[in-house]
């Protein structure tokens, strides 16, 4: 699920029990490929920037941590 394809209706359907699936999938890291929780990630991306209400205690998995690549 890429950022275009998240609707309103999505965002406005997620309750407490919904994003913390949403933020147990993310923390636990096992996705199949390693683009494939990427949907995920826009997901709760999404969910922190209109409802950071129900977003706020998982914000850590949005927050890129500044590394070096060298």
């Amino acid at each position: 699920m890429g950022p275009a394809s998240i609707t309103h209706e999505q965002l406005e359907a997620f309750d407490e029990v919904g994003i913390a699936e949403l933020a147990r999938r993310l923390e636990e890291d096992d996705y199949p490929t390693a683009f494939a929780g990427l949907g995920d990630w826009h997901l709760l991306r999404a969910l922190a920037i209109h409802r950071p209400e129900l977003a706020r205690p998982y914000v850590h998995l949005v927050d890129q941590e500044p590394f070096d690549e060298e």
